[in-house]
């Protein structure tokens, strides 16, 4: 098996010495444009590869970040962690996977490096903590947020701004001429979490168009599962009078929502409208296909990636930054749309 080329050796076919190679592999100013065309065409030649491991190590870098989801059963983020490793990997960095549940001890144990050994950063999409764990977190080690901020100017942030986006699936419905509208996994009331801000949203595409609000339509749920938007639009159903639509605050509720109506003999589109939320993939070839609110996950995936690498190679800029992507709501059959 043929030996892997070194340095040493870029450095003989170009003729020059290591430390020049070196340079241009760091892209390091004052190399003459011919001597850096000269590292380059050898590099090429020999199939040179930057040893990532080797230099990492010098650094006291791993190599490695951390993402860190509630529910990895949750299509959502199973399809942004495939994203942040996409990302990751085009930046040679390793992703390591973990899953808290979405409970309190097992978030502080992420935001804190449970595995600070293995990794140089965390992306945290938490559930339970409050802004006083964000607030008073190790600073050591670089973490950007997923989702809702909790600690305005305390650690890097990437989401969507969920007030708009649940303005524009309401004004959605609200267009087609519903005005019974359901929120299937909402709040009114409690922490600012995403629940709460689309909920918000929601309350403000009614109040611009001069549709009452009731809040008895505003039905929480335990999880964000199939089982729970079931369940919640079968107890909707049963309402005199019916809503005649749904806003799911996710996909696997809406997905569930439909499987409802299914079973009491309703038709999405027809009897009443349903939208969901995060555009997973099942929601494409679900039967009726659904509307949703459609985030640019491989945006958020590849924004808190920048982010983090940014923290870990400047360890000392300060600001922490907030930084929205773009979202669309993607119309398809739930709410009347032909393929």
């Amino acid at each position: 098996m043929a030996t892997r080329p070194r340095i040493k050796d870029v450095a003989e076919y170009a003729g020059v010495s290591p430390k020049t190679v070196s340079n241009v592999i760091n892209d390091f100013e004052h190399v003459s444009e011919h001597t850096r065309a000269a590292v380059r065409e050898a590099i090429e030649a020999l199939g040179y590869r930057v040893n990532l491991a080797g230099r990492q190590l010098r650094q006291g870098r791993t190599g490695m970040i951390t993402l860190a989801v509630p529910e990895l059963d949750v299509a959502y983020f199973s399809e942004l962690a495939k994203h942040v490793m996409a990302a990751a990997d085009r930046r040679g960095r390793t992703v390591l996977l973990h899953q808290t549940g979405g409970v309190r001890e097992r978030e502080l144990s992420a935001l804190h490096g449970f595995d600070a050994q293995f990794t140089d950063g965390i992306i945290l999409s938490p559930l339970s903590l409050t802004p006083r764990d964000l607030a008073t977190r190790d600073t050591r080690l670089p973490v950007v947020l997923l989702g809702e901020r909790q600690a305005p100017g305390a650690v890097d942030h990437v989401g969507i701004d969920n007030v708009a986006a649940a303005r524009d699936a309401t004004e959605h419905l609200l267009a087609r001429g519903r005005r019974t509208i359901a929120v299937v996994g909402g709040a009114v009331r409690g922490r600012q979490g995403t629940d709460r801000l689309r909920t918000k949203g929601y309350q403000s595409a009614l109040r611009a168009a001069h549709v009452p609000f009731t809040p008895d339509l505003v039905v929480p749920v335990e999880h964000y599962h199939w089982q729970d938007g079931a369940r919640a639009a079968a107890a909707l159903l049963e309402r005199q009078p019916r809503p005649d639509a749904l806003l799911c605050l996710n996909d696997h509720l809406a997905l569930g929502a439909l499987r409802a109506l299914h079973e009491a003999g309703l038709r999405a589109s027809h009897d009443l409208d349903v939208v969901g939320f995060d555009d997973i993939e099942a929601s494409r070839f679900s039967v009726p296909s659904l509307t949703t609110i459609a985030p640019d996950k491989e945006a958020i995936a590849d924004s808190a990636v920048s982010l983090l690498i940014d923290r870990i190679d400047r360890p000392d800029s300060e600001d922490a930054i907030d930084r929205l992507v773009g979202h669309r709501l993607a119309v398809r059959e739930s709410t009347g749309e032909r393929p």
